[in-house]
């Protein structure tokens, strides 16, 4: 579905220049790289690129917290793999807020947002439900720009060639209202019914919402079970390689083979390398890698 972007080496935007392409497309007030390692940003440019891959309710716009950070990177992974994207983020880097980490992830998604972008109307501060992004607003969650300023804006930094007016005319305002439907439904039941047939309608209702959400939330943690998979045999295959690079000049004496050899052999509290029994029993199966 997705066009995958492996390569950023040619054309890297500088800092500057991918702040203001990430306050311009999303109508956001990010001052800093680092402040993309909670991750809101990239769920909603996934939401542009692919309306419904991410339901952006469950996206955390202004969080202080690290482990909403991770939360809100298993959404943009999940949408990725839905999309038949290969990239693998790196989430637990991202989150710590480190700059190099998130500039380099920044430059590779403006090159991924550009292969995939369609031109469509979107406006992401109504899609967000009007709240803030990035920035001194971030702990301001009621804080609204001025509807046409952000209009504008959106259409200056969004659409980069002009477009006809007649061919703006469809919005995707209209995807909110359908994503509400669901929570009226949990709090109905909730409140309390007035009569006892009422009380059962409501009751069978709340029984299959709380089955979809369940059967939404089982599909979210494979997805995350997927992608951990992926991540551990992409480092795994890496380390291999390297092992076995080592052990082509392993007897040459070069001291630097030496020490990385001596770092992936070693172990820590707790680990212990398999028996020499178990390794020999296991060599039929030394093809597979």
């Amino acid at each position: 579905m997705a066009v995958n972007v492996y390569s950023t080496s040619s054309d890297s935007l500088s800092r500057h220049d991918a702040l203001s392409w990430v306050n311009n497309i999303l109508q956001s007030n990010f001052t800093k790289i680092e402040e993309l390692c909670t991750g809101a940003a990239y769920c909603q440019f996934m939401d542009i690129l692919f309306p419904g891959t991410i339901n952006l309710k469950k996206v955390k716009f202004n969080t202080k917290l690290e482990h909403e950070y991770i939360n809100n990177f298993k959404l943009v992974q999940g949408a990725f793999e839905r999309t038949q994207v290969d990239k693998v983020i790196p989430v637990e880097k991202l989150a710590k807020g480190r700059f190099q980490d998130n500039f380099e992830f920044v430059q590779w998604f403006k090159k991924f947002f550009d292969a995939n972008y369609d031109m469509h109307e979107y406006d992401p501060h109504v899609a967000r439900g009007g709240e803030s992004l990035g920035g001194s607003m971030g702990n301001i969650s009621g804080a609204k720009r001025p509807p046409q300023k952000a209009v504008s804006t959106e259409k200056a930094a969004v659409v980069p060639k002009p477009v006809p007016a007649s061919a703006r005319t469809v919005t995707r305002t209209a995807a909110p209202p359908q994503r509400q439907k669901v929570p009226p439904v949990g709090l109905a039941s909730n409140r309390g019914p007035s009569t006892r047939s009422s009380s059962s309608a409501h009751g069978g209702d709340s029984s299959q919402l709380k089955l979809d959400e369940a059967t939404i939330q089982l599909q979210e943690m494979k997805l995350t079970i997927d992608a951990l998979e992926k991540e551990r045999d992409f480092y795994f295959g890496k380390l291999r390689d390297i092992e076995v690079l080592c052990q082509e000049h392993e007897n040459e004496g070069l001291p630097l083979m030496a020490q990385i050899m001596d770092i992936l052999y070693a172990t820590e509290e707790g680990f212990a390398p398999p028996d020499d029994n178990n390794a020999v029993g296991d060599n039929a199966n030394d093809d597979e890698y």
